[in-house]
């Protein structure tokens, strides 16, 4: 009986373990199977947070996307009007061994004061890169969070400005041209698969990921579709993640060599979120605290509730 114990006991332990070489492993798959469907949005999507941008720092070249009234809204739901949600990630979880990863690093732009895309992948033990189109500088500040196990601090780093671009008129048109990247590697703890990423002068620049151990991933299109080919026979966890619905969505598939599977997702929107980021009329601090004449003006985009 011990030595049946402690051999069940190694076995869990290097099931557990990365190191131990039963990660994912790259096979060619032979007639694999799809899954693909549609993600929807039950429910009409909360209104945007909503940041006065005359309390963060460089509130005239930041309000190149505003609402024309001094306000940054941050809109992390991206739905048509048919409620067809884009930018959820639809993961297939338990897959073993299969096609090997496109991507080990992705790559986010700070872009006109956004971080973009909003939301991606990472793997642990990889990274992340970060490039800085702005003239103006960022804080990067990176977290690990879990409902179950709380939130940890990866990394915090400054990102200079792109001194590619010149500052003379900071607020004018120009095109971005990639300046020196960042790249941070960093290891999630066990049980903690959300990371989001965040700059400490502009808070409403925000970048989710959900960390991945296969590359059987997708994102939703503006039409909210997806579609994940080459998988192996099996049966898998299916799941849609996005960063603002806190209810997880998962079904369980089974995927036939050279067939498709339709899984289509409802998310519930959290139409009753609470947020102190809400537009005010009028607003608490104006033009008039920073003592100097400003000029705010959305020559990127004129941003609507």
């Amino acid at each position: 009986m011990n030595l049946l114990f402690l051999t069940v006991l190694v076995q869990v332990l290097l099931m557990n373990d990365p190191a131990s070489g039963l990660a994912y492993e790259v096979r060619n798959v032979e007639a694999g199977g799809t899954i693909k469907g549609t993600v929807t949005l039950k429910g009409d999507a909360p209104s945007p947070k909503a940041y006065n941008l005359i309390t963060f720092p460089d509130p005239e070249y930041c309000g190149r996307i505003s609402d024309g009234n001094g306000w940054r809204l941050l809109k992390d739901f991206v739905v048509n009007n048919r409620n067809e949600m884009q930018g959820v990630v639809v993961v297939v979880e338990g897959v073993a061994a299969g096609k090997p990863f496109t991507i080990s690093i992705p790559k986010v732009e700070a872009r006109d004061c956004q971080f973009l895309p909003f939301t991606t992948v990472v793997r642990s033990d990889h990274g992340i890169e970060v490039v800085n189109m702005d003239p103006v500088m960022h804080d990067i500040q990176a977290y690990e969070t879990s409902v179950a196990h709380g939130t940890r601090v990866l990394f915090n780093s400054p990102l200079p400005f792109n001194q590619k671009h010149h500052r003379e008129n900071i607020h004018a048109m120009h095109d971005h041209v990639p300046g020196k990247s960042m790249v941070h590697q960093f290891q999630l703890s066990k049980g903690r698969k959300t990371f989001v990423m965040q700059c400490g002068f502009h808070a409403y620049m925000e970048s989710w990921a959900i960390a991945v151990d296969n590359p059987y991933f997708m994102f939703t299109s503006e039409t909210g579709s997806y579609e994940i080919s080459g998988i192996p026979q099996g049966t898998y966890r299916l799941r849609a993640w996005h960063p603002s619905v806190k209810r997880e969505e998962t079904q369980m598939v089974t995927v036939e060599s050279s067939q498709a599977t339709h899984v289509d997702f409802s998310l519930n929107s959290p139409v009753r979120r609470w947020t102190a980021h809400t537009r005010q009329t009028p607003p608490r601090f104006t033009p008039a605290a920073l003592g100097r004449p400003i000029n705010i003006e959305p020559l990127v985009e004129l941003q609507r509730p």
